[in-house]
């Protein structure tokens, strides 16, 4: 039987509802698993208008949807928590973020219970969230806060680059104080244990520094021999190929990610960047450490687009079927 992937369909006002109807209307993925997008009907009707594509053919109640999940249609889960015919495309709207939070709160909700097999999100616009009264800057910190999870990490995945982070939704300033011995160790062994589940071999894993030249043995910042050289050493005494710390503008040369299956990067950035300009359609967000399987687009909500017909659905698939072959255990 085909596994039930949830999608949030993200900020009404973003790309993330024209993702999920071109989901919807997709034969692969319809192949692959059985969709239901969480989200409000009437949003997504309004999109497929303006986008000139297929309306949603499938609507069910949150209450019941028993009966579409045993069918196996690609599902409308019409959680009403905005009214459709006030989103305006492309503005910042407290109603918007709040619709976006409840998505995920319900998504992950059925994800807990065991209805769904995976929770893929569409994009969220974190301003919108804050307006909401939504405190955590991002997905990775929300799907934490309502799972429970101690130990969790956002990464980065693509056949181009793999990154996981040690901060992400930081400021830089503030960077510094996130970097200590269990935090970088944590995400080594979360990044580790996760490639072993994906490609089914140990993984080699690359540590890049925080600071030039990886500190260059003190002379430009103490995270380095304080923090992330320990942290590497604890990895290695577990059996976790490891190397670092490497200096951050060598670490991304071609001929370096020939041999590292997945970088460990110290802040937002440091990973984002190099991950971006080499798989930017392709690209799946997964958070490790999580009790359930999350995967999520690699992109914003796209304000100068949305409702246009020109969303690129590309990280959207990629994302269903990476939460597909994830599905089978815990990504954690």
């Amino acid at each position: 039987m085909k596994p039930v992937i949830a999608i949030t369909a993200g900020d009404p006002a973003g790309v993330g509802p024209e993702l999920c109807v071109r989901a919807l209307g997709d034969p692969e993925a319809a192949h692959l698993c059985n969709l239901v997008v969480f989200g409000d009907a009437g949003v997504l009707r309004r999109v497929a208008a303006a986008c000139n594509l297929p309306e949603p053919s499938s609507v069910s109640p949150l209450e019941d949807w028993s009966a579409a999940q045993a069918e196996q249609l690609p599902t409308v889960i019409d959680c009403k928590a905005t009214n459709a015919l006030t989103v305006r495309p492309g503005c910042v709207d407290v109603a918007c973020g709040r619709a976006a939070y409840t998505y995920i709160e319900l998504a992950v909700r059925e994800a807990l219970a065991g209805r769904v097999a995976a929770v893929v999100t569409a994009p969220i616009h974190k301003e919108s969230l804050r307006l909401a009264g939504v405190e955590h800057p991002g997905h990775t910190e929300i799907l934490a806060a309502l799972t429970g999870a101690k130990r969790y990490c956002m990464m980065l995945t693509s056949d181009a680059v793999t990154a996981s982070f040690v901060t992400t939704h930081t400021a830089i300033a503030d960077v510094p104080s996130g970097v200590t011995f269990e935090r970088v160790r944590d995400v080594i062994e979360l990044t580790a244990g996760a490639l072993r589940r994906m490609r089914g071999r140990e993984p080699v894993i690359g540590v890049c520094g925080l600071n030039p030249h990886a500190g260059e043995h003190g002379l430009f910042g103490q995270e380095e021999e304080m923090a992330i050289e320990p942290a590497i050493a604890a990895a290695r005494g577990q059996g976790i190929d490891v190397e670092g710390p490497i200096p951050p503008d060598t670490a991304f040369l071609p001929n370096r990610r020939a041999s590292i299956d997945a970088y460990v990067c110290i802040y937002h950035d440091q990973g984002h960047i190099p991950f971006k300009m080499l798989a930017f359609d392709t690209g799946v967000n997964i958070t490790l450490g999580l009790p359930i399987v999350r995967t999520s687009v690699d992109h914003g909500t796209a304000f100068d687009i949305a409702w246009t017909g020109r969303a690129s659905p590309t990280s959207l698939f990629e994302a269903i079927k990476c939460a597909v072959r994830l599905s089978s255990g815990s990504n954690g």
